[in-house]
């Protein structure tokens, strides 16, 4: 009789874990000492053992394993993610592409500057009173997106447009008295 595949975690659980494991290691503090070298040990053989993965996996399964989002930020952690930072930090965008359009806006990825990330906004209001915050509530929902994609990126720069102002016809052509 095979034996059940052990339980997963769920992702609040890991969430949880990980808010669970920050408390921790800032309890830790600065003061190197056996528990910090510990940590530091495990992770470092942790990354190897996760880069050895990826040496035997074919490219679709070194795929599903980087856009898995916890498996991805373990790989970005580690420095062997196989995307490169702006690819991931344009996935990042397109993703929250939907979210932002349904708040009368829209954002798309315009590329890198060195190590900031640009992109464009442009804030609408079309949502009504149900919305939020607006304009910064979408920045910084872009900034948190892209910066969690691709960590090593310094900053993320919103080149925000704002739609243009309607101007009638009869001003433009009408030169008033004279």
């Amino acid at each position: 009789m095979a034996e059940a595949a052990p339980a997963r975690l769920a992702d609040p659980d890991v969430e949880a874990r990980l808010a669970r494991l920050d408390e921790v290691l800032d309890g830790l503090g600065p003061v190197p000492g056996p528990a910090t070298e510990a940590v530091r040990l495990l992770t470092e053989v942790y990354g190897e053992a996760l880069a050895r993965v990826l040496d035997h996996a074919d490219a679709p399964l070194a795929a599903r394993l980087a856009d898995d989002e916890l498996v991805g930020h373990l790989l970005v952690l580690h420095d062997i993610h196989p995307e490169p930072a702006e690819q991931r930090a344009a996935r990042a965008v397109e993703r929250l592409r939907p979210a932002v359009r349904e708040r009368g806006g829209d954002v798309e990825w315009a590329g890198l500057d060195g190590q900031v990330a640009r992109v464009r906004l442009t804030t609408g209001s079309g949502c009504g009173s149900g919305c939020g915050g607006g304009a910064a509530e979408v920045t910084d929902a872009v900034r948190e997106a892209v910066l969690a994609a691709a960590p090593e990126l310094t900053a993320v720069e919103p080149l925000t447009e704002t739609p243009p102002a309607f101007v009638p016809l009869t001003t433009l052509t009408h030169r008033g008295a004279r």
